[in-house]
């Protein structure tokens, strides 16, 4: 069966939205609730039942008003409101006449005279509690199906973001993604709830009404009801500037949340270039067009209510000429007020479910975008039988790897074999490739030709599940967690002990510094590790690393950013980290490749060499070129790697 969520992007055919294209989307968002439908039909029979009493309620009031205040006819017979109440009502109201007219202090107080005063004084208090009652749990039903519903789309749809590559993730920015998440999905739970309820409610409300009205007053039902047919033709006008409006409602807002997301991630550069009035301006002028476009939609969403209660009062007026201009056969008082009540009554449902139609309008807009996304393929789709990888002591191959970014070669025939067990690291140039290798590596992408295979396996026949346990990363910017130490390091290992996280920490040399801190590991180290140093932070990734014990070793230009002092530190660390595994290395600094088993050289995506540290010095070729120019810029100190 396909899936709903996958149907709810439904086209929109000369800019406007049919009745069947609408319907379709209303089952569309209502198959969202499928594992909650028990309490979902509850619900809607709460919202039948709390209809049905709208009428009752205004048939009771004009039963208790008609035997408080009997009128009668020209012979002087009383007139039974509702005439066609069965033998046993007009029977009970007779005698609630007859008792009131003669004063229950005078009449002799007998249990039917007793049942006649309670009956009475309770009717409308009991009546008014069912109503209540009714609404109550059909509003209370309705928000929790729908708020468990979107809960569930939006955890389906932040898993499938995760699952999807990292291609996907640069072309976006991530509070572009958070909006979708959190802003445009918003907008489907007032249809599970509020629009539910409505569409339930309210038309039981004004059918039930109206029939209860012909029944009663057939003809000056029909004339109070001429006028509004026109009232419909606002709902038709605005609905279209209420869609319009509100796509780009959510483009707006999806803006304003990138803004502040860049804004507080960026923090210290907004600080260190005095661009705080920048960023405040363009969040403000985001804020702005994102409340012109709202004020647009509140004015089309409120305009039709009250044209419809000015309709229908024409409708009134009608009926007060049309009495006035035939002065026989009028109708009693009490019937009157009943025409006139039920008219009143009935406008609240005529304008919920004209905002119904608005609220519809809304959540398509906004629910394109969101599940959009859910049929948004993965690059890098999982195999349909994967096949099982070990790693552990299998050698790493790059068969004649073509890739690029977009229009951008970054790998052309590149071929190497890592031998399992030894150190490879990768040189070069900015922007030769060497973030690529290892990009490749850990599937992030899949290759445009060739394969890379581990132990022989293509990496594309593998789980990336399976593949990721058995590689350990650590890199340039290193990802931590605003969360305790402790929970830094697990994420290594999920589920491991107290004594090996602190083992893992000790061998990443942090196990010191960890115990400096005002809670040890339970310290709170802030977003991205910001209470940390930079020494710090790459210590507790390398020990997230160590946990993890993974045969591959993955280092991201892992001391580049480094002091000395912090990098003789990690680079110990790393050293002990290496130790067994095979390792890709893409180097910045040569205290990291010194003693690897080859060095590969990049340049535009090419190997041009590959040899040891003191092969390629001796090479003269583009690696001696490398260390000569960074012996310059470094005055003579210890050479540096680009």
């Amino acid at each position: 069966m396909e899936r709903p969520d996958k149907l709810l992007a439904l086209p929109a055919r000369g800019g406007h939205i049919s009745e069947k294209v609408m319907l379709a989307f209303l089952f569309k968002v209502l198959g969202l609730a499928r594992p909650y439908r028990a309490r979902l039909i509850l619900g809607v029979l709460m919202g039948v039942l709390s209809g049905l009493v709208s009428p009752l309620l205004i048939g009771t009031i004009m039963f208790v008003y008609s035997a408080v205040f009997p009128s009668r006819d020209p012979s002087g017979a009383v007139q039974l409101p509702m005439r066609k109440l069965p033998a046993f009502v007009q029977h009970w109201f007779d005698g609630a006449r007859v008792a009131l007219e003669h004063g229950v202090q005078t009449h002799p107080w007998t249990w039917s005279v007793t049942w006649t005063v309670v009956a009475l004084i309770a009717a409308i208090p009991v009546i008014m509690f069912l109503r209540g009652f009714f609404g109550y749990l059909n509003v209370y039903l309705l928000q929790w199906v729908a708020s468990r519903s979107i809960a569930d789309v939006r955890v389906r749809l932040f898993k499938h973001l995760l699952d999807l590559s990292a291609g996907f993730h640069n072309q976006n920015a991530s509070g572009q993604l958070i909006s979708r998440v959190v802003n445009d999905t918003g907008a489907l739970q007032t249809i599970l709830s509020g629009a539910t309820s409505v569409i339930v409610r309210d038309p039981v409300s004004l059918v039930s009404m109206l029939a209860f009205l012909l029944w009663e007053q057939p003809g000056l039902t029909l004339i109070t009801m001429v006028a509004l047919p026109a009232g419909m033709v606002p709902i038709v006008i605005f609905s279209r500037k209420i869609r319009r409006s509100s796509r780009e409602l959510q483009t707006q807002a999806a803006e304003l949340t990138q803004t502040m997301t860049e804004a507080f991630t960026g923090h210290r550069v907004v600080k260190a270039y005095n661009l705080e009035p920048i960023a405040a301006g363009q969040f403000q002028n985001a804020a702005r067009r994102f409340v012109s476009h709202y004020m647009r939609i509140v004015r089309a969403g409120s305009i039709p209510g009250p044209l419809i209660e000015f309709f229908g009062s024409c409708g009134v007026a009608l009926l007060l000429a049309y009495l006035i201009c035939r002065p026989e056969g009028h109708p009693n008082p009490a019937d009157f007020l009943q025409l006139i009540g039920g008219i009143f009554v009935m406008y609240q449902p005529m304008k919920n479910l004209t905002q119904l139609q608005n609220q519809l309008v809304q959540a398509r807009a906004a629910s394109e975008r969101a599940f959009a996304l859910l049929d948004e393929p993965n690059a890098v789709p999982e195999p349909a039988q994967p096949k099982q990888l070990q790693a552990a002591g299998a050698d790493i191959l790059f068969d004649h790897v073509d890739f690029g970014y977009g229009n951008k070669v970054a790998l052309r025939d590149f071929h190497l074999r890592i031998p399992a067990g030894r150190l490879v690291a990768l040189v070069g140039a900015s922007g030769s490739g060497k973030t690529t290798v290892a990009n490749l590596l850990l599937r992030f992408y899949d290759p445009a030709a060739g394969t890379v295979r581990i132990g022989g396996v293509d990496l594309r026949e593998v789980s990336t599940r399976d593949l990721r346990t058995q590689i350990a990363v650590v890199t340039q910017e290193v990802i931590l967690f605003d969360d305790t130490i402790r929970r830094n390091i697990e994420l290594g290992r999920p589920g491991a002990g107290e004594e090996e996280i602190i083992s893992a920490a000790r061998h990443a040399h942090a196990y010191d510094f960890i115990l400096q801190q005002p809670r040890g590991l339970d310290t709170v180290i802030g977003e991205k590790g910001v209470m940390l140093s930079g020494g710090e932070r790459q210590r507790v990734a390398i020990a997230r690393a160590v946990l993890r014990n993974a045969p591959i070793l993955v280092l991201d230009e892992a001391t580049s950013s480094l002091d000395t002092e912090s990098e003789r530190a990690v680079q110990s660390a790393l050293d002990a980290l290496m130790r067994g595994r095979t390792t890709l290395c893409i180097a910045h600094r040569l205290s990291t490749i010194l003693h690897a088993d080859f060095i590969v050289v990049l340049d535009h995506g090419r190997i041009v060499e590959v040899g040891s540290h003191e092969e390629l010095l001796r090479g003269g070729g583009v690696y001696q070129k490398l260390c000569e120019l960074q012996f310059q810029s470094t005055g003579g100190e210890r050479p540096v790697l680009l």
